[in-house]
């Protein structure tokens, strides 16, 4: 029964319950009309209250359609038939390599096929092209900001040295004390401590307490005024010097040669002097070996006169290595150029704005310089001071490709 049949049945049996109910409930009572009421609804409905179709053959015949009718009904939806959509026995997706996600060239959702990468030089994260392993650029600012040297491979000479401990001390020969003619008393002082002076100079005015007459103090020669014993108004005399001038253009450098040691020193020999402030030590000449030791310290004066370029104050320690033996390497570098990289000794050559680490095979060395016996050629320019620096970038720049 259809679900039009079974809603005009149900309306019917409501509306004859209704024109009988006032007799029946009389007879049965209230609740015996209602359960009456509500089985003969469940029945017409199917027994549980809802219109059963009995299969789509009396369906269809039910609603006097056909199977043409272009309505799809019944077995119609399990049949391979056109339904009027267009589609037959397509249902939607091709049989062939295409299933309707393009998973040829396009996957259906805007998306191409993965593709070669076409510039292998391009790492992916935006660096452009990659240096080769173990180069890294660094131009000459960056040279320069870092403070990194550079230095051309060749032949040197290794040296043997004994290293000595010294201190620095004005030249004993280029010092002036200026002591007063006449005892007196100091009227005027025209320098002080520390002050330049020059052949001629007026250092004071001194009263005579003989004469009562005053006289000039001068420089007898250009120097520093380094020790002054004289202040104004003080009395003065030739018993002790007013002041001492000194001429700082040349110093001396003393070292202490222990004994076991004293056969390997000779006036004339080479000293390289390190006054230890950075920069590169000074070669000078040994011109002193004391004949007399010293009793509390068991040593002797090895002595080389300096220039005085600025570097060097009296009073302050310095370091001396003297050479005792020397031998010639035909290919050696600084000794502060060779750097460990995974365990292998290299030195960076600078190849236009890069540098290239490149393994070398070393042989002897002193203390400044190592001979190069394989991985260099002569004449090659290569970091030779805080090389350090270039191996940093190298790392960080290997670090930074490493995701």
């Amino acid at each position: 029964m259809s679900r039009a049949l079974a809603r005009d049945a149900a309306v019917l049996v409501v509306g004859g319950l209704i024109g009988a109910g006032g007799l029946y409930v009389a007879q049965q009572g209230p609740s015996a009309a209602a359960d009456r009421a509500l089985a003969l609804y469940s029945g017409l409905m199917g027994g549980d209250g809802h219109a059963h179709a009995e299969g789509p053959k009396t369906l269809a015949a039910a609603d006097d359609h056909t199977e043409g009718d272009d309505h799809a009904h019944g077995k119609e939806a399990t049949q391979p038939k056109d339904d009027g959509h267009g589609h037959g026995e397509d249902d939607g997706h091709s049989k062939d390599d295409d299933d309707g996600h393009g998973s040829g060239e396009d996957d259906g959702h805007g998306h191409d096929a993965p593709k070669p990468r076409a510039d292998a030089g391009n790492d992916g994260h935006g660096h452009g092209a990659e240096l080769p392993e173990g180069v890294v650029a660094f131009d000459d600012a960056r040279l320069r900001a870092a403070g990194i040297a550079l230095g051309e491979a060749g032949a040197s000479t290794l040296r043997e040295e004994l290293q000595l401990n010294g201190i620095v001390r004005a030249n004993q020969e280029a010092v002036v004390q200026v002591t007063p003619r006449f005892p007196g008393i100091v009227r005027t002082l025209a320098r002080r401590l520390g002050d330049e002076v020059r052949k001629g100079d007026l250092l004071a005015v001194v009263e005579s307490n003989q004469s009562l007459t005053t006289y000039d103090l001068k420089a007898p020669m250009a120097g520093v005024v380094t020790e002054r014993q004289a202040s104004l108004g003080e009395y003065v005399s030739e018993q002790k010097p007013a002041f001492v001038i000194t001429d700082l253009s040349t110093l001396w450098v003393d070292f202490s040669v222990y004994r076991r040691d004293l056969a390997r020193v000779a006036v004339g020999g080479t000293v390289r002097i390190d006054p230890e402030d950075g920069g590169e030590p000074i070669e000078a000449t040994i011109s002193y070996l004391s004949p007399i030791g010293a009793a509390d310290t068991q040593s002797a004066v090895a002595r080389a006169v300096i220039p005085n370029d600025g570097r060097f104050r009296p009073g302050l320690f310095a370091t001396g290595a003297v050479a005792t033996a020397e031998q010639p390497v035909p290919l050696a570098v600084s000794l502060d150029a060779v750097q460990s990289l995974e365990g292998r000794d290299v030195v960076f050559v600078r190849e236009g704005d890069r540098f290239a680490a490149r393994d070398v095979t070393l042989g002897r060395r002193d203390g400044r310089t190592v001979e190069v016996v394989t991985g260099l050629k002569g004449g090659e320019s290569y970091a030779s001071k805080n090389s350090f620096v270039v191996k940093a970038e190298l790392a960080k720049g290997s670090a930074s490709h490493e995701h």
